[in-house]
């Protein structure tokens, strides 16, 4: 695609299936991770991937020829996978949907610092309550007895 620019820049959130804290701590870091090469090897960009016990953020880069449900499938997928092999999380499994929600480049400090303090935030603020406040900061129609089904 030469002659094609562009900048696709989506904050993606998902919980654990039923908001289980199926993400031990000490399993945290290294998903991160995992989650961040899911992304490489697919030719995205994870500018910043983090989470709690019972959910992920992740700021992703997408090329144009790749639709946000794309990465979205195939990073929960392999992290899934990855997370059963692990032999740590038998339970585990992700939410069937998600939240991506488009930021421009004036915002991508901010989602970072925002990722990046997960742990400090959802001491006042739990994950309902912030996927919520999401939805209507970018103006999103939904239905509360969908969000959490």
């Amino acid at each position: 695609m030469s002659h094609t620019y562009c900048s696709s820049l989506f904050h993606c959130v998902f919980s654990t299936k039923e908001r289980r804290n199926t993400i031990p701590p000490a399993m945290q870091s290294r998903l991160w991770a995992y989650m961040g090469g899911i992304a490489r090897e697919h030719g995205y960009k994870a500018l910043a991937v983090g989470g709690a016990q019972d959910h992920v953020h992740l700021l992703l880069s997408l090329p144009a020829s790749v639709p946000v449900a794309q990465a979205m499938r195939e990073i929960k997928s392999a992290s899934s996978l990855w997370m059963h092999q692990s032999g740590e999380c038998e339970l585990f499994e992700w939410q069937e949907g998600y939240g991506a929600f488009s930021i421009g480049m004036a915002q991508t400090s901010a989602t970072i610092a925002h990722i990046a303090r997960q742990e400090e935030h959802h001491q006042r603020r739990d994950f309902q309550a912030e996927f919520v406040a999401f939805l209507k900061k970018h103006r999103i129609d939904y239905d509360p007895r969908y969000v959490w089904g």
